[in-house]
């Protein structure tokens, strides 16, 4: 199956510039909007696990929980109420993503940011005073709003500004934010939970306006990039933006291919109707499926519910919070591993190892939880030794996931769309992302009670259709410029059928690319 590619950029030439410290240093301020989504992932399922929250807004849960000794270990957490409370977040960034694509395009991608984090903040002062579970929901949804916001923005920010040699590198610095974000939450939930009196639940929460002040702060002293500079028609300034970010005066290349991009875009007056269009439908697959499957690789269930997973499987409610810390330390060291390697290994082969490796442990990790309570899920106690192995492959999944589908579901969807529709296109994939992440929340608990562990095999199902479509269909987008990124349908065996040769390439200079056999790959 040939889909292995190697790029040669204006037969021989590439735009000029270096990664500047300047450039490096925008990008790290932008990457940290990543924090308030990790933030929320990680402390979601910390705080449902505590007691106490559970008492005030949850007491029927909590009951359940109390009783179900000796009776169905996968059903004592099963509440739909429980998880409208984590899942409500999701759904309002989804309805938010719709909005978001037309300030990003009007208004520019650091506003947008902007925009995320004062949402975020709102929804931390009131998730923090809640005294209901409505007010609960009402902060979450603005903490929805403000994840709606970043997850689009700062994505197309870090591909438009990062130099093409190394926008794979700075653009999962995001991915690095989000799993230092799910770390600190898992470290503050453990420390919360000790806190006498009840109110440990409230810190958790409240914290969350540490990273949504970071990002609010940090957007007010961004440039804004390049491209969008050029789209609203502030031409000199991104000139000056261009030569500053690459460290040279010698950036015409890359400036006028920017302009051709940007005239392409300004004859596109609706891009959420011209996404539809045959010419954009490789694209648009890639904004739909690598979200939609990046969710069913059950990771988000592992970090909303670790430490209600961990409960389940018999580790008492310190223990478990203290192994959904140590997941998310797995979790950053793995995402270094991608951020050194995703610029030289290309995007397939990570996408590749790591599918294989996340099959490979939901398996076992369902046959272990099988063996151990059976359809039934009868409560026996659990040998510290049992645990502790489930604790290891979890963590191997959670390794594998960091370094695949984790910052490349982000990166992908970013760095593929010209720039007449980037952020509608980006907006798909949010909202894709969003109703998947809201579905799976919304039926993890109820499926873990019916499914038992099988839910294992069924999220490896997934991930085993994922790591096969992405090895047939998944161009190579290494080093390829982002406004050129187009030669790599026009050249794909299997989208090359929708596009044309002007679709392949924007400005003045042309990109060659050339398949060779897929010996990267082996698709047995």
């Amino acid at each position: 199956m040939a889909a292995a590619a190697v790029v040669d950029v204006g037969q021989g030439r590439e735009y000029s510039g270096r990664l500047t410290l300047y450039v490096f240093l925008t990008c790290a301020v932008a990457a940290t909007g990543g924090l308030i989504i990790g933030y929320d992932i990680g402390i979601s399922g910390g705080v449902t696990s505590m007691d106490t929250f559970l008492q005030q807004f949850f007491p029927s849960v909590y009951r359940k929980a109390q009783t179900a000794r000796g009776g169905s270990q996968y059903c004592k957490f099963d509440s739909q109420l429980l998880t409208a409370f984590t899942s409500s977040l999701y759904l309002a960034a989804l309805v938010a993503s719709f909005f978001v694509a037309s300030v990003a395009r009007s208004l520019g991608r650091k506003w947008s940011m902007f925009g995320g984090g004062v949402s975020f903040l709102a929804g931390a002062a009131l998730n923090a005073a809640a005294q209901n579970v409505a007010t609960l929901i009402v902060g979450r949804v603005l903490l929805g709003v403000g994840v709606g916001f970043a997850g689009l923005s700062i994505p197309i920010y870090l591909s438009e500004m990062a130099p093409h040699r190394l926008r794979g590198t700075l653009n999962i610095g995001l991915q690095l934010m989000i799993t230092v974000g799910i770390f600190a939450a898992g470290l503050i939930n453990y420390g919360a939970a000790k806190i006498n009196g009840g109110w440990g639940w409230r810190l958790s929460l409240g914290l969350a306006a540490v990273p949504a002040g970071i990002v609010t702060i940090g957007s007010l002293f961004l440039p804004d990039t390049p491209s969008s500079l050029i789209s609203r028609g502030r031409h000199e300034q991104a000139r000056l933006v261009l030569r500053r970010i690459r460290g040279t005066d010698d950036v015409a290349d890359e400036y006028g291919d920017l302009v051709a991009a940007s005239e392409a875009a300004g004859a596109v007056k609706r891009p959420w109707r011209d996404i539809l269009e045959r010419r954009y439908r490789p694209q648009l697959a890639m904004a739909v499926l690598v979200p939609f499957f990046q969710q069913l690789t059950g990771i988000n269930v592992i970090m909303f519910y670790a430490p209600v997973l961990f409960k389940t499987i018999g580790l008492g409610g310190d223990a478990s919070l203290m192994s959904a810390v140590i997941t998310g330390l797995v979790n950053i060291a793995a995402t270094f591993v991608s951020i050194a390697t995703v610029d030289r290994l290309g995007r397939r082969k990570l996408f590749f190892q790591g599918g294989c490796q996340m099959l490979v442990c939901q398996v076992i990790i369902g046959t272990l939880i099988g063996v151990k309570f059976g359809a039934a899920g009868v409560d026996e106690a659990v040998p510290k030794s049992f645990a502790v192995a489930i604790l290891v492959f979890i963590c191997a999944y959670v390794a594998g996931f960091a370094w695949s589908w984790g910052p490349l579901g982000i990166l992908v969807p970013s760095e593929v769309f010209p720039l007449e529709i980037r952020p509608a296109g980006q907006g798909v994939s949010v909202a894709v992302n969003m109703l998947c992440t809201f579905a799976v929340a919304q039926a993890f608990l109820p499926m873990l009670c019916h499914m038992r562990f099988g839910l294992f095999y069924f999220f490896a199902g997934w991930v085993a259709a994922m790591t096969l479509f992405v090895a047939a269909f998944l161009p190579e987008t290494k080093g390829v410029p982002i406004e050129k990124m187009g030669v790599v349908w026009r050249t794909h065996w299997f989208w090359q059928r929708f596009v044309t040769d002007n679709d392949g390439h924007v400005g003045h200079r042309d990109t060659e690319m050339t398949y060779g056999k897929a010996s990267d790959i082996v698709v047995c």
